[in-house]
């Protein structure tokens, strides 16, 4: 039996999808996260469902259509994200993860939360004024670390 992938485990695009409607639903009602949001584009949900596919080992539609972890990093340069913000971004993603039913297991729930706080504390360091960050990198690649997902027989 094989390990599936993240995104796989996770219900594929249309699950991530519906995570990402019902983040950003959140976000835009939300006092402290709103005003980063306020010229967000109608397809913005779509794009963040389609890296975080990419990320968690689904298709490399993020890289191959909007330009991989260069395009990402340029949305977030000159932000100034704070870290209460970086923050209520993290438990928002959760709380929307629960609304849509994402797979409850520990083994998942610990390797999604891992990637939040890894990828919002770069953003946050990436986005203060005086950032430097490495503008060509490659798309992170997340997976279930040390725990894999319990499968019965296995």
């Amino acid at each position: 039996m094989t390990t599936p992938t993240l995104y796989e485990w996770a219900g594929g695009t249309e699950a991530l999808q519906r995570l990402c409607d019902a983040f950003y639903r959140r976000v835009l009602a939300d006092d402290l996260l709103a005003p980063l949001f306020t010229r967000m584009h109608p397809d913005h949900a779509r794009h963040v469902a389609t890296w975080l596919a990419e990320v968690f080992g689904g298709p490399a539609a993020y890289t191959t259509g909007h330009g991989g972890y260069p395009h990402m990093l340029s949305k977030h340069l000159g932000m100034a994200i704070t870290e209460p913000q970086r923050r209520r971004w993290v438990n928002l993603m959760q709380d929307a993860a629960d609304e849509v039913a994402l797979p409850p297991d520990p083994e998942f729930r610990a390797a999604f939360v891992g990637y939040l706080e890894w990828g919002t504390r770069l953003a946050l360091v990436n986005s203060q004024p005086d950032a430097d960050p490495v503008r060509d990198a490659r798309m992170p690649r997340w997976g279930w670390g040390v725990a894999p997902p319990h499968q019965p027989g296995s």
